[in-house]
This record gives C-alpha cells, structure tokens and sequence, in this order.
C-alpha cells in the first residue's frame, strides 16, 4: 500500500488553472481593497468622535460664536463644526447686509430659513464625507461570494472532466474539489468582513447623522434667542 499524501494550499495553488488563478487574484484585490476601506473608515470615525467631543467642549464652554471658531479651527474632521460654521457664516451675511430694522422685517418674513439650509448643507457635506466608499465595500461583500461560487463551479467541472478522462480515483476528482473548495473559501473570506464593517458603519453614520440633526436645531435655537434678545 502507498503512503498517504496531504495535499497544502501550496500544491492546490501551483496546480490550479488559469481560471481558479484568476478568480483568486481577483478575490485577493477585493480583500486587500476592502480592508484598505476599512482602515481609512475606522480612522475617520475614530477622528470624528473624538473632534464632535472636542467640539462640544468648545461650543458649551464659549461665551460667543467668534470664540467657538477659533478654539475650533484647528479641529480637522468635525461634522458639528462643519454645521456651526456654515450657520455662522450665513448669519454673518445677514448681520452685514442690513441695520437692526432691516434684521427684524427679514426674520419675520423669512424667519431662519437661510440658516436652516446652510446648516442642512452642512449636514449633507458630512454625510456624503462619511458614506464615501461604503458603497464599494457594500458591492465586495455582495459580490465576492458570487465570484467564489464561480470558482467553485469551475473546480466541480474540471472534478467531473478528469472523471470523464482517467476513471475514478481520488488522484484525478482531488485537484478540481480543493480548487472548489479554495474559491469558495477565498470568496467568504472577502466577503465577512465587507458585510460585517459595512453594516458597522452604516450604524456609526445613522448615529452620527442623529448627533448632526440634534446639534443643528439646538444651534437654530441660540441664533433664534439671540435674535430675539437683540431686535426686542
């Protein structure tokens, strides 16, 4: 009787053909490309965190809005200070643009509806700058499998043409199963840990959007205060 011989992912690799190759190669970009995603999320999120608490600090801790943007100009990736200033920006080109009486017949006619769309666009600039690439990692966790299962596929049928060709022993269907069984494994590995991060930053983002809104209308609320404090 003959000895026995594993078979390593090694031999599976060197032996598999110009097809599995393929579909592995592409597979392995999608993984590096995910996980590449992955980081520079992961390090915007981090950064965006700790700068929104950085940023509420300053925010609670000025006595005016001028104070606010120089404690927070240094802050780089802030989407409440993204708010603020484009409301402060907006309200500065109200102030400037007429007296006291002037200020008073606009916000009665137009209340704070300038304001209201700079800082909504505000939140749309943030929101576009955290769900940038989330769609490519959302296409590689949908997708690789597929592109897997292709492979696994390929591998059944070369298992099936060497059957056909050299009878059926283990030696002739073991190449075309392991190239199955490596593209099906080379697919899921691709694709959990798109889906697994996709979702988590779907989740980051809808709480982010949420701290965004809230901060938006309580920003509306000191303009409206002190609108009312300086026209009465």
């Amino acid at each position: 009787m003959g000895e026995d011989k594993a078979i390593s992912l090694l031999d599976i690799l060197l032996n598999s053909g110009f097809v599995v190759i393929l579909i592995l190669l592409i597979l392995i970009f999608a993984s590096v490309l995910s996980w590449a995603i992955i980081w520079q999320k992961m390090k915007l999120t981090k950064a965006m965190r700790l700068n929104n608490d950085l940023f509420l600090e300053y925010y609670k801790n000025s006595e005016n809005f001028r104070e606010v943007l120089e404690k927070a100009q240094n802050l780089q990736f802030s989407p409440l200070k993204t708010i603020f200033t484009n409301g402060q920006i907006e309200l500065t080109k109200i102030k400037k643009n007429t007296d006291n009486e002037g200020l008073k017949r606009h916000f009665e006619l137009h209340g704070l509806t300038l304001i209201e769309r700079a800082i909504q666009k505000g939140i749309n600039e943030s929101n576009e700058e955290l769900d940038n690439m989330l769609s490519t990692l959302a296409s590689v966790g949908s997708v690789s499998p597929f592109i897997g299962l292709f492979g696994t596929v390929w591998g059944i049928i070369n298992s099936f043409t060497g059957l056909a060709g050299g009878g059926a022993t283990l030696d002739v269907v073991a190449p075309g199963i392991a190239e199955a069984l490596v593209a099906t494994a080379a697919g899921l590995a691709a694709a959990i840990p798109a889906v697994w991060f996709y979702n988590y930053f779907l989740n980051q983002n809808a709480k982010a959007n949420v701290q965004m809104e809230s901060f938006g209308q309580d920003f509306l609320n000191v303009i409206e205060r002190s609108l009312i404090s300086k026209l009465n």
